[in-house]
Formats: structure tokens, C-alpha cells, sequence
């Protein structure tokens, strides 16, 4: 292909360069030539002229102009030898010519103008029609060698030039033709190789395991992008089985976690029931009997006690919806969101706090374990009256956004610091702000919304300003059965088997906008 290439390239640099040299010599050569010729036949005329106007009239004017042209013709004459000097075709011819015009100048024109004006020697007369007519041929022969040398010279750059296309044109055909061989060989070469490498892919893609390339076939290139499959498949083949292991032992890790958690919450709650019962017991016994600091005593461990019961509630109901099946129906989320609103109320108004509720009349359904899910709700909601100011409000939206329903509750609370936004969702972490103003809680709550709206493959989003309040977004999938707006079928929500299977290995965090 190289080859070709600088072939083109020199064939037509080459041609080129003949045809432009070719073109330069009628310029530079044989048409100064023609010039010269022309002027010299001119010079001769113009003394026949003045031969011819002497003869007649006798005017001095001309044997002015005959003295005037026999000057030129010197210089003619002259001109005309040096351009013909080396072109043995045109000297003879133009040396025939000059030979001719001497021969009529000398007997013929001289005379002439030696004579009387207005008589002219019969004699002379026919001398002169004889050697006018030698030099007319002379002058022919003279035209026709000029008009042969400049057609062959003319013919010679056409020639050239019209090789130098055909070359080029040849050339460029064979270089077309060797693409197309080797464009054919290539793909014979790695086509075979290449549909090879595809189907191991597409087994890699659906994780066989004896998925391998075959490694010997094809350009080296093809061979190494083989090889590179094979350890490629061989190394996920590695981290397959280490994968597995893994998971063993992760869930031989939360099943005994869940089993500590269950158990130790079970144990701890018959001895805080025994404490809380006699806690009772001494302040109904010793009514009006214990000093002030015995009465603060005692209603600080009742108020731990709360707390601990509080705790223990929250890591079940945690470890229940970490792990136990789920039991989904359909489910309206406006009805639970308002039942959820209906409980709370309660606690709000004993500070003062409206809690509002927008939603749509139309049924937005969701396929979900109803409890859990009421849950979910029912902590945020919780939350937001907890951490709001008396005599403050919580706005509840519940509507459509496409194929996802949106539940969003908003406080004007104590809000969150920007800096804590990042570590909500993870086990019994709480804001500092919530810390300061002594606010209860477990750091749990959340956590327990994240992993029930993760089992309903949902987002939990928060929005949050300290001072200023919260806002949680909680979306969900719609029910399958239910068309949106744009009249298109919504998206499926996962299977049982998916919510069931779904494993956090680390504590979730929300997503943030």
C-alpha cells in the first residue's frame, strides 16, 4: 500500500513536471520563434511596399520607409537565426527563407528604388514576379516547419500529461484493489475470531462459569484482548467463590445477631417490667412521704426505665423489619398516612401543634406489608412533632409524581446541622442540636423508616435547615395494576421474592437533594 502511494505520488509529480516543461518550451520556445518569423515576413512586406509605391508615384516618403525597413531587416534577420540556432528543421527552412528575401532585395527591390520613378523595366518586372515567387514558397515551407514543430511540441505535452492521468488513474485503481483484498483478508482474518469473543462475552454476561476464549486464533492482537478475557473470567471466577463465602459467613453473622438482639431483648424486658412494677408499688406506697430529692430519684428511673423499654421496642421492631418475610397486599397510602396523622394528633395538641394533611381523592395504591409500612409513616410523623417548637405545625402532603407516590411531612422545627445531614439512618445516632435541648429519642427511629422503605424499594429523601425545620420525602412504587396520567402502564413493583432478599451489609444512607 506504502508502495502504491509513493508511486501515485511520483507518477504524477513527474507527469506533471514533463507536461508543465513541455507546456514551458512552446512558450519560451517555438512561439517566440513564430513571433520572430512573423515580424521578419512583416519587415520584408513592408519593403515590397515601398518598392511598389516608388515605382508608382516616385514620393520620396518612400525610399524613407524602404531605408527605415532595410535597417530592420538587418535586425530581423538576425533575431530570427539566433531563435532557430540548434533546430537543424527550422535553420534549414528559415535559412531557405533568408536566402529567398536576398536574392529579392538585392534583384529585384534595389533596383527598383535605383531606377527612375514611374517606369519599370520589363525585365526587371519578370525577375521580380519570379523571385517574389521563390521567397512566397520559402515563407510557406518556413510556416509549415514553425506550425509542425509547435503541433509536435503541443502533442508532446497533451501526450504527457494525458500518461501521466492514465498512470495515476491505474495506480489508484490497483491501490483500490489491494484495499479491498486486504480489507476481505482482515475481515476473513477477524470476523470468525471476533463472533468467537462476542459469545464469550455474552456467557461472561450471564455469569457461566465455563465461559473461556479460545486464545490461538486470529492477529496477535485479537489473541491478547482472549487472553485478557480469560484472566478476566478467571479472576471473577476468584471473586465469585470468595463472594460466596462471604455471604456465608455474613449470614451466619446476622442470624446470630438477630438472634443476640431478640433474645437480649426478650430478657430485658421481664426484669424492666419487674422494675417498672415496683417503681409503682414505692410511689403509691410512700405517697406524699418522700422528700424532694427521694421524689426526683425516683422519677428519674422511672423516666430511664421509659427510655429502656423505648429502646428495646426499637431494636425489635428494627430486627423485624430487617429480617422477617414480608406479607404485602395492596394497600391505599392516603388511608394509612391519615390513620398515621389521626394518632399523632393527639400528642401535638397537648403543645399546641396543628398537624395539616393534602392529599388527593384518588386512591394511590402500593403494593407493601401494610404494618411496617404504617409504621414508617408513623415515626416520621412522630419525629417531626417531637422536634417542633410549641405552638408550631407539620404540613403532610401524599400525591402522584408519574408512576410514584410521594409522601412529604414537613416541620418547622429545631431542624438538622448541615454538617450531621450525612450520618442520618445509621443506628442510634442522633443530632447534637437534639442532644442540647434534652429531646428523647433512640437514634433508631429513622433507621427504621430507611429499612422498611428499602424492603418497598423506595427513597427516603431529606431536605433539612437547622433553625429553620425538616422535610422527609418518602416515595414508593404504585401499585402495577394503575395507570398514570400520561395514559402509559407504571413500573411493577418488586416481587416478594426481591423485597425478601434484599441484604443491608452496611448502614443505609439517605439520599440527599
Amino acid at each position: 500500500m506504502a508502495v502504491l502511494i509513493v508511486l501515485s505520488v511520483v507518477v504524477c509529480v513527474v507527469g506533471v513536471l514533463l507536461s508543465v516543461s513541455s507546456f514551458e518550451r512552446v512558450s519560451e520556445e517555438v512561439e517566440p520563434v513564430v513571433t520572430a518569423h512573423d515580424h521578419y515576413t512583416e519587415v520584408v512586406a513592408d519593403l515590397e511596399s515601398a518598392a511598389t509605391q516608388w515605382s508608382l508615384t516616385g514620393d520620396d516618403q518612400a525610399r524613407e520607409d524602404y531605408g527605415t525597413a532595410k535597417v530592420e531587416l538587418a535586425d530581423a534577420k538576425d533575431d530570427l537565426l539566433s531563435r532557430v540556432a540548434g533546430d537543424p528543421r527550422l535553420e534549414g527552412v528559415v535559412a531557405a527563407e533568408t536566402a529567398a528575401v536576398g536574392r529579392l532585395v538585392t534583384g529585384y527591390i534595389d533596383p527598383v528604388l535605383a531606377g527612375e520613378p514611374g517606369m519599370l523595366d520589363p525585365t526587371l518586372n519578370d525577375v521580380g514576379q519570379g523571385r517574389t515567387g521563390t521567397y512566397r514558397d520559402a515563407v510557406a515551407n518556413a510556416r509549415d516547419a514553425l506550425a509542425a514543430e509547435l503541433a509536435e511540441v503541443q502533442d508532446a505535452a497533451t501526450l504527457r500529461l494525458r500518461l501521466t492521468v492514465v498512470a495515476s488513474v491505474l495506480l489508484l485503481v490497483g491501490a483500490a484493489v489491494l484495499i479491498g483484498r486486504s480489507r476481505a483478508r482482515l475481515l476473513s482474518e477477524l470476523s470468525e475470531p471476533l463472533l468467537a469473543l462476542e459469545q464469550v462475552v455474552q456467557r461472561m454476561l450471564r455469569n457461566d462459569p465455563e465461559g473461556r476464549a479460545v486464545d490461538n486464533r486470529g492477529p496477535k492482537e485479537v489473541r491478547s484482548i482472549a487472553r485478557a478475557l480469560n484472566d478476566f473470567a478467571d479472576a471473577g471466577s476468584r471473586a465469585r467463590a470468595v463472594e460466596g463465602r462471604i455471604q456465608d459467613e455474613l449470614h451466619v453473622l446476622d442470624s446470630a445477631k438477630d438472634d443476640f438482639v431478640s433474645n437480649v431483648s426478650h430478657e430485658l424486658r421481664t426484669p424492666l417490667t419487674t422494675i417498672s412494677g415496683y417503681l409503682e408499688m414505692v410511689a403509691d406506697e410512700f405517697d406524699g412521704m418522700l422528700e424532694p430529692r427521694h421524689e426526683r430519684m425516683l422519677e428519674a428511673t422511672r423516666r430511664n426505665v421509659v427510655r429502656l423499654r423505648a429502646l428495646i421496642d426499637d431494636l425489635l421492631a428494627l430486627s423485624k423489619a430487617e429480617n422477617r418475610p414480608s406479607e404485602l397486599e395492596p394497600s391505599d397510602v392516603t388511608e394509612m398516612v391519615t390513620d398515621a396523622v389521626t394518632d399523632v394528633r393527639m400528642t401535638a395538641a397537648r403543645r399546641g401543634i396543628t398537624v395539616e394533611v393534602t392529599a388527593s381523592d384518588e386512591p394511590l395504591a402500593v403494593v407493601c406489608d401494610r404494618a411496617m409500612l404504617y409504621r414508617a409513616f408513623l415515626n416520621v410523623l412522630s419525629n417531626a412533632v417531637k422536634f417542633s417548637h410549641d405552638d408550631g405545625s407539620v404540613e403532610v402532603s401524599v400525591k402522584r409524581v408519574l408512576n410514584r407516590v410521594e409522601i412529604a411531612i414537613r416541620d418547622h422545627g429545631i431542624g438538622i446541622p448541615q454538617s450531621e445531614i450525612d450520618r442520618l439512618g445509621t443506628r442510634f445516632f442522633r443530632a447534637s442540636n437534639a442532644m442540647t435541648n434534652e429531646i428523647a429519642g433512640t437514634g433508631l427511629g429513622l433507621r427504621i423508616v430507611q429499612t422498611i422503605i428499602d424492603k418497598h424499594s423506595g427513597d427516603v429523601i431529606i431536605e433539612s435547615a437547622e433553625g429553620e425545620g425538616t422535610t422527609v420525602f418518602m416515595r414508593l412504587r404504585l401499585h402495577s395494576d394503575r395507570i398514570d396520567r400520561s395514559g402509559r402502564t407504571a413500573e411493577a413493583p418488586p416481587s416478594p421474592v426481591d423485597i425478601g432478599e434484599r441484604v443491608e451489609l452496611e448502614p443505609s444512607r439517605s439520599p440527599r437533594r
